[in-house]
């Protein structure tokens, strides 16, 4: 079933565990991330960047992801992820996204308050949650994200921001990165702990992949509801396609992308029952 994102993190936040939201690009990673969650029996948040719009035709993929979502009993969302445009948050609203993130952490604050505080009027009038942040992710490797400063978030700041713009859920830098981390990673849960006590909204974890799973779990006891994952599932089916054209002849491209959707679904599969955090529920 398909249902506002807001709900599932809701719930997530009361039972102190986390929701993965799986960036996905195509059929397969999208069936991946739903037969996961059907075997695990738990929600999961389809997200769609808006840097793949000009790869993926977006009412299509909402639509796919719609019909698929009704043919399942678990909590599905559909989450317009990293948008820096009003334009294509717009869009997402229209073709049936059910929460957008609107990413105005290159502004500054009160620039970023202006602008998240229009698209929450926006996407609240069509009954849309709202993800946005303060603080920026670095790149690590691997990652087709944009390069951000790693900046991390203040909770002070974050309290403001909260209060002056209604967002619904906040996603917080604490030294995470989009991909995979090229030292030891530096995650300030402390950090996190002060952002938990400023806000009351659920939080957000960008940069689930390669952080280690001890930080996740305590992250998620800190007020995490929600974990981004996206370059460990694309190594994962990147690594499998190498592999099979070192080591096959030429097969029909159908048994390659379903194969490779059965390679991806292992690694979400860990992530989702790290994320479930079930000794807390």
């Amino acid at each position: 079933m398909l249902v506002n994102t807001i709900e599932i993190l809701k719930d997530a936040q009361r039972g102190k565990y986390a929701v993965a939201a799986f960036n996905v690009y195509n059929l397969e990673t999208v069936q991946a991330a739903i037969h996961v969650a059907e075997q695990e029996n738990q929600p999961v948040i389809i997200a769609l960047g808006e840097r793949y719009f000009p790869t993926v035709d977006v009412e299509g993929f909402a639509a796919l992801v719609k019909a698929m979502a009704e043919k399942t009993s678990i909590p599905v969302a559909l989450h317009l992820d990293h948008a820096y445009e009003k334009e294509s948050i717009i869009r997402a609203i229209r073709c049936g996204f059910t929460s957008v993130m609107f990413d105005g952490s290159a502004y500054a604050l009160e620039e970023n308050v202006r602008r998240t505080k229009e698209i929450v009027e926006i996407a609240h009038m069509a009954g849309v949650s709202v993800e946005a942040e303060i603080g920026s992710l670095a790149k690590g490797e691997f990652s087709d994200e944009e390069e951000g400063t790693g900046t991390l978030t203040d909770p002070k700041a974050a309290k403001e921001f909260v209060e002056a713009t209604g967002v619904d859920f906040l996603a917080a830098a604490i030294g995470t990165v989009h991909g995979m981390y090229k030292g030891e990673p530096k995650i300030d849960l402390p950090l996190l702990e002060k952002i938990g006590q400023a806000v009351d909204v659920p939080l957000v974890l960008h940069g689930g992949s390669g952080t280690p799973e001890s930080v996740i779990k305590r992250a998620i006891d800190l007020g995490i509801c929600k974990v981004n994952v996206n370059t460990e599932v694309s190594m994962a089916a990147v690594s499998f396609i190498q592999n099979y054209f070192e080591t096959k002849q030429m097969v029909h491209l159908s048994t390659i992308m379903a194969d490779m959707q059965q390679a991806m679904e292992p690694v979400m599969t860990k992530f989702v029952r790290v994320f479930a955090n079930k000794e807390n529920q």
